[in-house]
């Protein structure tokens, strides 16, 4: 709608993750770049961790690009994997003959030895596979654990599967806990989608800009660019959606400028910018009810000591006291 406008050739700040307009700031070039190493290197096991829309899938698609013809990708995009499907899952992708993977056919002994035949023989032709798990914040620990068995197929040099988990912050407290420690120990790369600052976001939005044709002065202004770093909180996606509402907003008021204005209205027209604070819960409300009616209880007793101090000296204070006082049992 606003294409014409700014003289774009196509929507700059689509959310769905395309591998043209791929940005290499916020230290995403430097960690695509170690993936790959860690990737043909061959050694364990690789996590890359960040916030729901910090930019995961878009360096999964990027490496699907960069990755030499010699290696082989298998997706695992639903986490929901059982353990004892997880082998299944595996082969399916790796285009074994669904014959030989169903589970009313061979066993779990049996289907690890065809999966290992089927590595050997793609090392032997010199090609590599990887397993990409995509959302392993939402894996069931048993699950974790039947890939890091995986992970044990080798030869007397190499890796004979690589592995690498996609997941969300949830994801390292998993791997915190006692009984996945040994999955943990199998990690020897781990890298961390870091929140974009102010100038990150600025260079983002720049860059996406001319990616779509853009050849006119910075569209937005200074004071927008830390707005909408502080309702993004830096995050991927949530830059992409108030930039594109932002570039509608100017459009219909006729300005060729994205001030703070148009900021606030994309913002006011996300999801995320509906949410103001976190809502109390029942819980929240009785307790916070109690520290209340204890602050009012406290107040009353200092007024009562105050009061006391006041009236001790008046004649039959201390007949009142006695009257009081309670009756010894």
């Amino acid at each position: 709608m606003y294409l014409d406008h700014f003289g774009l050739n196509r929507p700059p700040f689509k959310i769905t993750p395309d591998t043209r307009v791929f940005f290499p700031g916020g230290s995403r070039g430097e960690i695509l770049e170690a993936i790959i190493y860690a990737i043909l290197s061959g050694e364990g096991i690789v996590k890359v961790v960040g916030e729901v829309g910090s930019g995961k899938t878009m360096l999964s698609r990027m490496l699907e690009i960069r990755l030499p013809e010699t290696v082989d990708i298998v997706y695992l995009a639903n986490p929901n994997v059982a353990p004892g499907d997880i082998m299944h899952a595996i082969a399916l992708e790796m285009g074994l003959k669904s014959d030989e993977v169903m589970e009313t056919g061979p066993g779990r002994l049996e289907l690890l030895h065809k999966l290992q035949t089927e590595l050997l023989a793609r090392h032997a032709d010199g090609r590599q596979v990887v397993c990409f798990v995509e959302e392993a914040q939402a894996m069931p620990l048993e699950t974790l654990e039947e890939i890091r068995l995986l992970s044990n197929l080798e030869t007397h040099q190499d890796k004979l599967l690589q592995i690498v988990l996609f997941g969300q912050p949830e994801l390292d407290e998993n791997l915190d806990l006692p009984e996945i420690r040994q999955l943990r120990e199998r990690i020897v790369h781990s890298f961390s989608l870091a929140p974009f600052g102010v100038e990150e976001i600025r260079e983002y939005i720049r860059f996406r800009m001319q990616g779509a044709g853009y050849r006119g002065p910075d569209l937005f202004t200074t004071r927008a660019y830390r707005r909408i770093a502080a309702a993004s909180l830096g995050l991927v996606r949530r830059v992409n959606v108030i930039g594109d509402k932002a570039l509608l907003a100017a459009f219909a008021a006729n300005s060729y400028q994205v001030s703070t204005r148009e900021v606030a209205i994309a913002v006011s027209d996300s999801e995320f910018g509906r949410i103001k604070q976190r809502p109390r819960t029942r819980r929240g409300a009785w307790v916070s009810g109690i520290v209340a009616s204890l602050v009012v209880l406290a107040g009353l007793g200092i007024y009562l000591g105050a009061f006391k101090s006041e009236i001790s000296g008046l004649p039959g204070w201390d007949r009142i006291v006695g009257m009081m006082a309670p009756a010894p049992a």
